[in-house]
C-alpha cells in the first residue's frame, strides 16, 4: 500500500509528533491520508462518536488528518493495570487481561485485526502514515511483535527512523538500531533527528557523517518546539493519572485548534524533505546518490 511508516530508535523519539504533523501536512497538500499505530500501550484513550476506545495519540492524528477517529487507525490498545498486567482494548471493546498468553494473541486475534484494518486503509485512503511503537531493534521480541517491522512487511510499506537528539546519544543510537534490524534493514529508507536544539548548522558533519557511514538519507533535522503539546502518552508514567479523553479534550489540547496542527505541519514542512517523502509514499526511485 502507499505510504510509510515512523519507527523510533527508543520510546520518546517523537514518533506521535512527528506522525501528527506529517498527517495535517499530507492533508494540507489534498492527499486523503490516514493514521494508524496497530497497537499502542497507554491509559489515555479517547472515545469514539460510536462509543468505542482507542488511543488518544491517534485521535489527535485522526484530527490533523481532518478525520473523524476511528478504531481501525488503533485496532489494539492496551491499557496497563499494573506491572505485569494490561487489559486488551481490541477493536474499541475490552477483550481480555493480557497474561502469559498474550504472545498467543499477538500471532491470532491480534495479527488478524491488524490485517482487516490494514485492508480497510487500503481500500479507502490514498496514503497511511502509520506509527511503530518503542524501537525495532528489541531483538527478543522479534519473533511475536506486531507493531514495528512485522507491520512494515505487512502494509509493505518503507520506513522512516526517527531519534532524540535532545537526549544525548542520536548517532549512535540511529547505527546501533540499523545493525540489529538484520534482513529488515532495508526497509529504512530515511532517518530524522528530532528535537534539536540550538544552531541546525552545528549538526551539519552529522548529517554527512550520518549518511556516508549508514548508507541512509537523513530526511531532515527537526527543531525542539515547546508551543504545542501533545496529549501525554507514555504508558506507564500514566498509570496512576489515567483519564478518557472526549473529541473536545483532545482538540483543546492543541493550540487554537487546527492551529496548532499546522504548526506542526509547517515546521516540518520547512525541515524536512517532503519531495522525497513524497516519492517514499508513492513507491518512487529514492536511491541515495553519493555526494
Amino acid at each position: 500500500m502507499k505510504g510509510l511508516m515512523i519507527q523510533g530508535t527508543s520510546s520518546g523519539s517523537g514518533k506521535s509528533f512527528i506522525v501528527t504533523g506529517l498527517c495535517r501536512l499530507l492533508s494540507n497538500m489534498g492527499l486523503k491520508v490516514c493514521p494508524f499505530k496497530s497497537q499502542n500501550m497507554s491509559n489515555n484513550s479517547f472515545t469514539t462518536h460510536d462509543g468505542l476506545e482507542i488511543s488518544t495519540a491517534q485521535a489527535v492524528q485522526a484530527r490533523a488528518a481532518r478525520l473523524r477517529p476511528e478504531t481501525f487507525m488503533n485496532p489494539i490498545l492496551l491499557k496497563p493495570s499494573h506491572d505485569q498486567s494490561s487489559e486488551i482494548i481490541l477493536n474499541g471493546i475490552s477483550y481480555a487481561h493480557s497474561t502469559e498468553g498474550y504472545r498467543n494473541f499477538t500471532q491470532h486475534e491480534g495479527i488478524n485485526a491488524v490485517r482487516k484494518a490494514l485492508a480497510h486503509i487500503r481500500e479507502n485512503f490514498e496514503a497511511v502514515i502509520i506509527e511503530g511503537a518503542g524501537s525495532p531493534a528489541e531483538i527478543n521480541l522479534n519473533s511475536t511483535e506486531i507493531v514495528n517491522m512485522r507491520i512494515a512487511r505487512e502494509a509493505d510499506v518503507p520506513v522512516i527512523l526517527a531519534a532524540d537528539v535532545d537526549r544525548g546519544g542520536s548517532l549512535a543510537s540511529v547505527v546501533g538500531t540499523l545493525e540489529l534490524l538484520g534482513s529488515d534493514r532495508p526497509h529504512v529508507k530515511g532517518i530524522i533527528f528530532n528535537m534539536f536544539r540550538g544552531d541546525i548548522n552545528l549538526f551539519t558533519d552529522a548529517v554527512k557523517w550520518t549518511e556516508d557511514y549508514t548508507g541512509v538519507k537523513v530526511v531532515g533535522v527537526l527543531p525542539f518546539i515547546k508551543e504545542v503539546k501533545l496529549p501525554e502518552e507514555d504508558s506507564l508514567i500514566t498509570v496512576r493519572h489515567s483519564k478518557n479523553y472526549g473529541e473536545h479534550d483532545v482538540i483543546d489540547t492543541l493550540t487554537n485548534e487546527n492551529d496548532g496542527f499546522d504548526l506542526i505541519a509547517d515546521v516540518l514542512a520547512k525541515s524536512l524533505d517532503v519531495d522525497y517523502i513524497l516519492r517514499l509514499i508513492r513507491r518512487e526511485d529514492t536511491t541515495l546518490q553519493p555526494q
